[in-house]
């Protein structure tokens, strides 16, 4: 059944219904427009929980240095975001097709990632292959490995990040904004019982059956995916900006336009600072928490299920969070999740040890990262335009890119010359907590000044 929903008639339209841009729906059309995107995120949830682990364990195995993995999953897909989130942003928004503005841009490269899956099962085999090749001028074995994983890790990257930049786009354009808390918080269980089924049962195994599991999973992500941008049908829009006459939209115009546009307000400069420093806050243990597991000889099987329950709980404080953001706002509840990580991390830093107490802090890191970002999902599409509202996000990607850049490996090349003490984890997020609380609560009080919950009204980019 299509998502899709056309106006009713007045006259004859049974119960409430639901509106946004030229889409309304009956609650019967409004739960088919959920259960397409509920499905396409599930399949784009057990990729994410499943690939990223496995990778980590596999850098580990073929000996790549905490810088290397620093550098490769976390410098490289914010360079990637940096130079194509804006791009793919400004064209989506101003794109006007058969298949809307958003899913042209979210179907090609769900192929492209379900491919670079099949690529990553196969890089031990065709690094192998290529050290023999070379022989004498070969790398040497691990290094060859790591070459093809870097290769089509670059290419997973590119699949995710270009996804990641139009989907949020796609529920802004076909979900109504009163109900975005509630949708966020079934999104965020969907993310959750991905990354149970994943860790409770197949965590433990990931080294021995990775081939399997790439495979498999970029077979769920290629299908599922595919399917929801088959079935979601996004509503018609007022014609992009017109083009100077005489002059076209050439680059630098399109760039200037672009800069001015989204960097141009103080409030709008905060508010990526503020969110830019929430997310990398989370870096240094999600980057290294497995390694720290390692580090303590934790079972990878009782790490896999620490992560279980994470999700667990989390999972039955998705929607109650959801409703809590629909009624006090996403970036107040954002601020208290936030002071409570403040204290997780700190105390983490300074306690976690051992098996019991690292297993304790990481859960806790799970269960209030996992609260900050629940309740903090729907606050892009709560502050920011909507008629542009994947380029003024791409702007956001932009700040988010360059500290993500950052972060991953200087942690990195810190922990190699701290002889690898990861509870400087914990410890490195404090800080970086820290300064995003302050950043959020000067967003909050420009926030009020803009009207607050009741009467808020983005302001234009070119404001100072």
């Amino acid at each position: 059944m299509s998502s899709n929903a056309k106006p009713p008639d007045p006259a004859h339209a049974p119960g409430k219904t639901w509106s946004v841009g030229t889409l309304t729906y009956t609650s019967l059309g409004l739960c088919a427009l959920f259960f397409w995107l509920l499905f396409g995120d599930f399949a784009w949830s057990i990729k994410e929980r499943s690939i990223y682990p496995v990778v980590q364990l596999l850098f580990k195995r073929f000996e790549a240095t905490d810088m290397l993995t620093g550098l490769l999953l976390g410098s490289l897909p914010g360079a990637i975001a940096l130079l194509v989130g804006p791009i793919i942003s400004y064209k989506s928004d101003r794109h006007r097709g058969r298949w809307g503005r958003r899913i042209p841009f979210l179907f090609i490269p769900t192929l492209i990632g379900a491919l670079a899956m099949v690529g990553l099962a196969f890089s031990p085999r065709l690094g192998e292959q290529m050290h023999q090749a070379l022989g004498a001028h070969s790398p040497g074995l691990n290094p060859s490995i790591l070459i093809f994983f870097g290769l089509f890790w670059t290419l997973f990257e590119f699949s995710t990040l270009t996804v990641y930049a139009v989907f949020g786009a796609l529920i802004n354009d076909v979900v109504p904004q009163p109900l975005l808390g509630r949708f966020y918080g079934l999104f965020r269980a969907c993310s959750l019982i991905a990354g149970m089924i994943f860790n409770f049962w197949i965590m433990g195994k990931a080294e021995e059956y990775y081939v399997w599991i790439f495979l498999g999973m970029g077979a769920i992500y290629g299908v599922g995916f595919t399917m929801m941008c088959l079935k979601v049908r996004e509503g018609e829009y007022p014609p992009p900006p017109p083009v100077v006459p005489g002059r076209g939209l050439g680059f630098v115009l399109a760039t200037k336009r672009y800069f001015k546009e989204c960097f141009g307000h103080s409030y709008y400069l905060w508010f990526f600072g503020a969110m830019a420093l929430s997310i990398i806050s989370f870096t240094p243990i999600n980057l290294f928490g497995l390694f720290f597991a390692k580090s303590i000889e934790m079972d990878m099987s009782i790490y896999g299920k620490c992560l279980a329950l994470t999700y667990l709980v989390s999972l039955f404080l998705s929607y109650p969070l959801g409703v809590l953001v629909d009624r006090f706002h996403p970036l107040r509840v954002g601020l208290v999740a936030q002071a409570v990580y403040l204290a997780v991390t700190l105390l983490g830093g300074l306690y976690a040890v051992d098996s019991q107490s690292f297993a304790i802090a990481f859960v806790a890191h799970g269960v209030v990262s996992g609260t900050y970002l629940t309740a903090t999902a729907s606050v892009w599409q709560r502050l920011l335009p909507p008629a542009e509202f994947a380029t003024f996000a791409s702007a956001g990607g932009l700040i988010n890119s360059l500290t993500g850049m950052c972060v991953g490996p200087l942690t990195g090349a810190f922990l190699d010359h701290a002889n690898h003490t990861y509870r400087y984890t914990f410890l490195i997020s404090c800080g970086l907590t820290a300064l995003a609380l302050g950043a959020s609560l000067i967003v909050h009080g420009k926030f009020m000044a803009l009207g607050g919950p009741r009467h808020y009204v983005a302001p234009c980019g070119n404001g100072s």
